[in-house]
C-alpha cells in the first residue's frame, strides 16, 4: 500500500482523514522510522480538528473549549453510568477516550484484546448496544449540538455538528484562498463506513467530493489501480 501510496503521489495530492488522534494514525499507516506526516500532502487526525500540510500543522480546535468543562463532566458522567449499567460479555479499560476534538466511547473498552474486539463487534451487530447507546445520549442532551458517529469494531465518536469527516474540507478550501494555493477542484474519498451512521457517511455524501465506497485496503487498492492508472 505504501508504494502504491507513494506512486500516486507523483500523479496527485494525497491526504488522509480519521477520528483517531495522529500517535494512532503512525501507528497505523507509519513506520518506526518514517513519520506519517510526510508520507502524504495533507494528514487529517480526528477529523481534522489536527491537521498538517507538507509536515507542517496548520489551526486547530478543540472540543474541550466548545462544550466547556461544567457541559463536558455532565456528558462524561452520563456515560460511564451507562456503561456500568451495560450487560456485555467482557469489559476492559478505557472506555472514553479524550482527543483534542471529540471524545471516542466504546462500551467494552479500548484496552479490548484483537480477539476481543472481533467477538464485541459480533455481539453489537445483534444487540445494538451502540445503537441504542447513541439513542439515550441524544436523548439525554438534545441541546448540546452534537453528533454521534458509529466507527471501527468497538466504539463511536462524540463530537460538534459539523466536526465529522466533511471539517477536514474546510483546510482544502483556506489553501485555495492562499497565495499561491492550489484549489482542489476534484476530491476523491475513499471509505469504508459510508452507510448512514457511519463515520464516512457525510463525507462520502458531501457533493465537495467522489465518494467511493470499498471494503478494505485491498479493495481500495484496486480501485486506485483503475483511477489513475497505476
Amino acid at each position: 500500500m505504501l508504494q502504491l501510496l507513494h506512486d500516486l503521489r507523483q500523479k496527485v495530492a494525497i491526504g488522509f482523514v480519521g477520528g483517531s488522534d495522529l500517535a494512532k494514525q503512525q501507528e497505523q499507516i507509519g513506520t518506526a522510522d518514517i513519520p506519517v506526516t510526510s508520507l502524504f500532502d495533507f494528514c487529517f487526525a480526528e477529523n481534522g480538528l489536527t491537521a498538517y500540510k507538507a509536515g507542517l500543522p496548520l489551526a486547530s480546535h478543540s472540543f474541550i473549549k466548545w462544550i466547556g468543562e461544567d457541559g463536558y463532566k455532565q456528558l462524561v458522567r452520563f456515560i460511564l453510568h451507562y456503561i456500568a449499567d451495560l450487560d456485555l460479555p467482557v469489559k476492559r479499560g478505557t472506555f472514553v477516550e479524550f482527543r483534542n476534538g471529540m471524545i471516542n466511547v466504546s462500551p467494552i473498552g479500548r484496552n479490548a484484546s484483537v480477539e476481543e474486539r472481533i467477538a464485541y463487534e459480533i455481539f453489537d451487530l445483534e444487540h445494538k448496544i451502540r445503537e441504542s447507546f447513541i439513542e439515550a445520549l441524544r436523548k439525554e442532551f438534545p441541546d448540546l449540538g452534537l453528533t454521534f458517529s458509529i466507527g471501527g469494531q468497538i466504539s463511536f465518536d462524540v463530537f460538534p455538528e459539523g466536526w465529522d469527516k466533511r471539517y477536514c474540507l474546510r483546510h482544502l478550501e483556506n489553501e485555495a484562498k492562499q497565495p499561491g494555493g492550489i484549489p482542489y477542484t476534484t476530491i476523491h474519498f475513499f471509505g469504508d463506513k459510508t452507510y448512514k451512521g457511519g463515520n464516512d457517511y457525510e463525507i462520502y455524501e458531501d457533493p465537495r467530493t467522489v465518494g467511493h465506497s470499498v471494503r478494505s485496503p485491498e479493495d481500495t487498492m484496486v480501485e486506485l489501480r483503475k483511477l489513475f492508472d497505476l
